[in-house]
């Protein structure tokens, strides 16, 4: 199970750094856009009031809202290096600054597909053309899209910081505050293995169309580690692992034969997923939390049955 920090390590959607002062003034002081990552890394060290910011999705919302007032801003759109992504060793090498309408594309389905479906739910076209994985990861909105499946792929972001330096922590260790990013360093790429094996993002929301997530569910399928990996979001500050739930229904798939399982045992895993996702918060058990463990079991019946039927 991932926890969420109280005190999140960067700031808001697309922006990766500490929030500035909100008394800081009515609007950034100064802009800076670097070309390159060790760039933008030296303007925060110079800087330790600026903001860095790049699809600022969610950052101008606040800004609008009179709820943060940065004193500077580092522009990360112009660094071409975290605009693609690249293969290494088995995983795919993403950078952070990949928007959710590019991820979403065929060429990048074809590789995380779960990452994929996950970017083409993120909201309307203007905010997929805007918002970027790493902001994604940086805000940490307990709604993003994103963090379940790469909470359920078990990625692993690479921090870059001053001097060149370079550093790996898994992205549930951000997102529990277990370490946090340090002054001037930023989330450069994201690391995730490729599985080559079914995946499966889904979720639920209160309207209809596009809109923030009441539930998501991201699921894999590891047929190397006969395992299967499903990650819970929304539902609480931080994606939530089922591991007792992933080790249980595991144990009952035939890896060697079709890997299919009986209608009973999918409806007793979303069932366990949802028991362990949304417990008991007293007695009697409110309609909203029952409404809400009946929807994660729905999603996680559901992304269990797509993936084993891919």
């Amino acid at each position: 199970m991932t926890t969420h920090a109280p005190h999140a390590p960067q700031a808001r959607d697309s922006s990766q750094g500490p929030r500035s002062d909100p008394r800081a003034g009515n609007a950034a002081q100064s802009v800076t856009l670097p070309a390159s990552l060790d760039e933008a890394v030296a303007a925060l060290a110079a800087m330790p009031a600026a903001v860095p910011v790049a699809g600022g999705t969610d950052l101008m919302a606040a800004v609008n809202a009179g709820l943060l007032r940065p004193a500077a801003l580092v522009g990360l759109g112009r660094i071409n290096e975290i605009r693609g992504w690249q293969y290494q060793d088995g995983h795919a090498l993403l950078g952070a600054g990949l928007t959710h309408a590019r991820m979403g594309r065929p060429d990048f389905a074809a590789l995380i597909p779960a990452l994929a479906a996950a970017a083409r739910a993120a909201g309307p076209p203007q905010i997929r053309n805007a918002g970027t994985l790493g902001g994604n990861i940086a805000t940490a909105a307990p709604t993003g899209d994103a963090l379940p499946v790469l909470a359920a792929l078990e990625a692993v972001l690479v921090i870059v910081g001053p001097g060149g330096a370079r550093r790996e922590i898994p992205v549930s260790h951000l997102l529990a505050g277990r370490e946090m990013l340090r002054p001037g360093e930023l989330i450069g790429f994201v690391r995730v293995p490729l599985l080559h094996a079914p995946q499966v993002f889904l979720k639920a929301t209160g309207r209809t169309g596009p809109g923030r997530a009441v539930a998501s569910v991201g699921l894999v399928l590891d047929p190397a580690r006969r395992g299967v990996r499903c990650a819970i979001g929304a539902v609480a500050p931080m994606p939530l692992r089922p591991l007792e739930a992933e080790q249980w229904v595991a144990s009952l798939i035939d890896w060697d034969g079709d890997r299919s399982l009986a209608p009973e045992a999918l409806e007793a895993f979303g069932e366990y997923v949802a028991a362990a996702c949304v417990p008991d918060q007293g007695e009697p058990v409110a309609p909203a939390v029952l409404h809400l463990r009946r929807t994660v079991a729905v999603l996680a019946r559901r992304a269990l049955g797509r993936a084993l039927s891919s």
